[in-house]
């Protein structure tokens, strides 16, 4: 039996489109993902707030209603490397919710931001309610793991340069333009993601720009033309 709630249309239905983008959930019917959405509660987060640490104990799958957030791993001397930005109808938390881990990152509030939270409790529930939804979700995670094959091999076999390439691919979306990034990260975010300087990155950048590649705007970068294969 699901754990009681006090029914919020509004934020249940949130939740549910939510809910369609993780992959985990990908092949669940919108009836029985509905169930799950109603276990949902809303928690508000001010900005520069930190939501989740790296290393805690897990325990809710985060959807993120409004607002953006960063991800990122840090180590003792205080070197971060981030992970990635995220906004509006994405999510994280999710290896917690289902390995019960420490968290494996940390998630810190860019701006004020409302996540609807769905505690593990009630995901186990749900799951045993419905072992159809709990094959999809393996089926999902088993896709999920040759895709991380495939990123860790790229990481491992690429130079700074490819590496920052496939960082700005990552970011850009397409316009008639060419392919533009609508929020322009510095170049210490860039260095971070990557990891490396953040001199290399400006000098890359620079070398880019000159070159008629990029085009570098007060808010955002635009890729005019397909980046050289090698730097």
């Amino acid at each position: 039996m699901l754990f009681p709630v006090v029914f919020n249309a509004t934020v249940s239905n949130e939740t549910l489109l939510g809910l369609k983008n993780v992959p985990y959930f990908s092949e669940v019917a919108d009836s029985v993902l509905a169930e799950l959405a109603a276990q949902a509660t809303i928690k508000t987060y001010p900005k520069n707030s930190t939501i989740i640490r790296e290393g805690e104990e897990g325990g809710a799958l985060f959807i993120i209603l409004s607002g953006k957030v960063q991800a990122y791993l840090s180590s003792a001397s205080g070197r971060m490397v981030i992970l990635s930005t995220q906004s509006a109808g994405s999510f994280f938390g999710e290896l917690s919710l289902l390995d019960g881990e420490p968290r494996s990152a940390s998630i810190t509030a860019l701006e004020p931001t409302i996540c609807s939270l769905i505690p593990r409790p009630a995901l186990k529930a749900w799951l045993r309610n419905h072992p159809d939804a709990a094959f999809s979700v393996i089926r999902s995670l088993t896709r999920r793991i040759r895709s991380l094959t495939e990123n860790v091999r790229g990481l491992a076999l690429s130079d700074v340069y490819g590496r920052l390439v496939k960082t700005l691919y990552d970011m850009a979306v397409e316009n008639e333009n060419g392919w533009i990034i609508p929020e322009k990260p510095t170049h210490q975010d860039l260095a971070n993601i990557i990891g490396c300087s953040r001199e290399m990155v400006s000098r890359i950048m620079k070398d880019l720009e000159r070159g008629g590649y990029l085009s570098v705007e007060r808010k955002s970068i635009l890729i005019r033309r397909k980046l050289p294969p090698s730097w």
